[in-house]
């Protein structure tokens, strides 16, 4: 298939593996927590725990809830954070609550089913049902705290599970604020390709090259996994794809179990995607109010475009300056992400 497919940005990660010739039969997954590494530090003002919860497949969630230290004695409200698309809590999720937690919320950040710490088999797998269906269940946890404040719980939703946040948002009247930070729309980019290029003799083509690889899978007993997320750079590469891999494949952002930083995708993992838009229910989301940011100079730009055009008021679309997709993960150079703005959005809306 034409290279133009390829360019989808995260969708890059998964497209080149049915792109493969010979996909590998396993992938190194470490899960082990004996070494914790993260990628920012702790504030001060704040405490990290480790917990777990089940979303309704029965899968088991791994988190890192965050704390105000000084939070008094009157409950919080609360936010489920994740994301970016095959990333892990000890990366930009995790950030975003960090920082959340040090301006007096609640802040849970979690890996997605089958990836990092959660449970789930084989590992590696992503779906739009289930994804989503993790924010809701980072919502249950929260919502028998006693320290929280059920009836004051938002999400965040970065990169990919941007899309999967205002999703969750659409169907779970629970949720009362969502904010979708460099949104990807994961089933538009994998369907249609990046800026919607691919044609319907390309969409064929892969779909016929799914179908085949599953033969495989069921002829070996295994699943086959794609080549390795944000490979070595030859230098000719579209300059988002060079920004991912100095997020991912650099000790800014690097984490050994993120998929990105060098592990692997089912090579089918994007089956499920091809034909579920998880955005045909964004106006269900009003009356409650959602924020979209994105960077000005933002490959992803058009997603959140796009997705602010589709939603009904109340709505905002925050244009960063200067800013890339990836410069949203982690603040970049010119701390980016507008965490003031996050507070504000929340502290008006969860009330």
């Amino acid at each position: 298939m034409k290279k133009l497919i390829m360019l989808g940005a995260m969708s890059l990660l998964i497209l080149t593996q049915i792109m493969s010739q010979n996909p590998k039969k396993t992938t190194k997954v470490n899960r082990t927590t004996q070494t914790e590494h993260y990628t920012f530090k702790v504030s001060d003002k704040v405490t990290r725990h480790k917990v777990t919860f089940k979303n309704r497949y029965g899968i088991t969630l791994a988190g890192d809830l965050y704390l105000p230290k000084n939070r008094g004695i009157e409950p919080l409200a609360a936010l489920a954070i994740s994301g970016p698309f095959g990333a892990v809590k000890e990366q930009s999720s995790g950030l975003y609550a960090n920082q959340m937690a040090e301006r007096g919320f609640a802040a849970l950040a979690f890996d997605p089913s089958y990836t990092g710490e959660s449970g789930g088999e084989p590992r590696n797998v992503a779906s739009p049902d289930i994804n989503t269906e993790d924010f809701s269940a980072a919502v249950d946890y929260l919502g028998i705290q006693k320290f929280v404040d059920r009836n004051k719980i938002g999400i965040i939703g970065i990169c990919g599970f941007g899309g999967f946040a205002l999703n969750a948002t659409a169907i779970d009247k629970r949720i009362k604020a969502v904010v979708a930070s460099t949104m990807y729309d994961m089933t538009r980019v994998m369907s249609k390709g990046y800026n919607d290029a691919v044609t319907l003799e390309q969409r064929t083509k892969m779909l016929e090259q799914l179908g085949q690889q599953r033969w495989k899978d069921a002829e070996n007993g295994t699943f086959a996994y794609g080549p390795e997320g944000n490979k070595a750079l030859k230098g000719d590469e579209p300059q988002f794809l060079k920004d991912y891999y100095d997020y991912y494949r650099t000790k800014r952002g690097f984490h050994k179990r993120s998929v990105n930083s060098g592990n692997s995708w089912t090579a089918t993992t994007p089956l499920s995607f091809m034909n579920m838009p998880i955005l045909t229910y964004i106006k269900e989301i009003s009356p409650r109010p959602v924020l979209m940011i994105a960077g000005e100079k933002a490959h992803s730009r058009y997603f959140s475009e796009d997705a602010y055009k589709a939603a009904n008021e109340p709505k905002e679309l925050m244009i960063i300056p200067g800013a890339v997709h990836v410069d949203l993960y982690d603040g970049g150079n010119h701390n980016y992400i507008p965490f003031d703005k996050l507070e504000s959005f929340f502290k008006t809306n969860l009330k």
